[in-house]
């Protein structure tokens, strides 16, 4: 039989977000309190608990069996990021919950952690590298790739969306971080400010684990100084919109870059509804091209939860 969960009256927990991507925070060094979908789901409501786009819990690695496995090959990967959704569905990684996981190690002093320092960590997409910098945190995202490679390359799109607030059915192209994304290129800005994202995107074919699905608008001229800029707004799987997805940043800075051809730069801007966030592709030591996220990760409140809450 299966025993009830801990109940989560007293449970310390922290609020934080990545661009306005929010999300729960909670220390389990020694990963004795799991916490249930059901519980993930209360914590992250933003009308009867906490609220957040999803919840992080920070267990050593060791307790997990993900994270053991990770150990074998990086012994140094002390901290696993334990990711849930919204709705208390399991998610392989969050590129802004990746840099707000490492602020909040930072700030319960579970970590040393200096501008210019990095730290390994682990994730069901696998380890990640962050490093602090002077404004935030940039993470090796590890390679991207083509979620459907056969259609991807021979027509530049694999699948077709279906939005509200669209006239007709989009096509797409579908992205790997570690996670999946589908991403839609719109004409102009107001075109995306249109789209209604109250509903799941329907996407055709959908990848087999379902997909997070970009809308992302080219600027006009795509490349300034350098940097390509695009805007750009999310509908997470399992949560709904949100402010911002690192993650979903990339795979649109990807599919973009791939769309324009060989001249697009490696370094991007992207806006989103929470901030700016920065992509930058480059060769990595495996001699894939990886992608490197940047942006700002803040702590904003500490607290306890009150009796009541189950």
């Amino acid at each position: 039989m299966t025993e009830p969960a801990t109940p989560l009256t007293g449970l310390r927990f922290s609020k934080g977000h990545g661009t306005g991507n929010d999300f729960v925070l909670v220390a389990d060094p020694d990963g004795t309190r799991e916490l249930t979908p059901e519980q993930t789901a209360v914590l992250c409501d933003r009308h009867r608990g906490i609220g957040g786009d999803g919840l992080i819990r920070a267990v050593r690695s060791r307790h997990l069996p993900e994270g053991v496995a990770l150990l074998a090959d990086h012994p140094g990967a002390e901290w696993f990021m334990d990711y849930s959704n919204a709705d208390g569905s399991r998610s392989e990684m969050c590129g802004n919950g990746v840099r707000v996981f490492v602020h909040f190690l930072v700030a319960q002093g579970l970590v040393a952690l200096e501008p210019g320092e990095a730290l390994t960590i682990g994730t069901r997409a696998g380890v990640k590298v962050v490093s602090r910098t002077p404004g935030g945190y940039r993470v090796d995202m590890g390679p991207w790739d083509f979620i459907f490679p056969d259609q991807a390359a021979g027509r530049g799109m694999d699948s077709l969306v279906d939005a509200a607030g669209l006239s007709v059915e989009r096509p797409a192209l579908s992205i790997s971080m570690g996670n999946p994304h589908t991403v839609v290129a719109l004409a102009d800005l107001a075109e995306l400010a249109g789209t209604q994202l109250t509903a799941t995107p329907v996407v055709t074919p959908l990848p087999p684990h379902g997909t997070n699905v970009e809308f992302a608008v080219p600027a006009e001229p795509l490349v300034m100084d350098d940097v390509g800029h695009i805007s750009m707004r999310v509908h997470e799987r399992g949560v709904g919109e949100t402010l911002s997805c690192g993650t979903g940043a990339c795979a649109a800075a990807a599919a973009i870059r791939f769309w324009a051809g060989s001249d697009a730069p490696d370094d991007w801007a992207v806006a989103v509804p929470g901030g700016v966030v920065g992509v930058r592709f480059f060769t990595g030591p495996d001699g894939r091209e990886h992608v490197e996220l940047s942006g700002p990760a803040e702590i904003v409140a500490d607290g306890v939860v009150a009796e009541g809450l189950v």
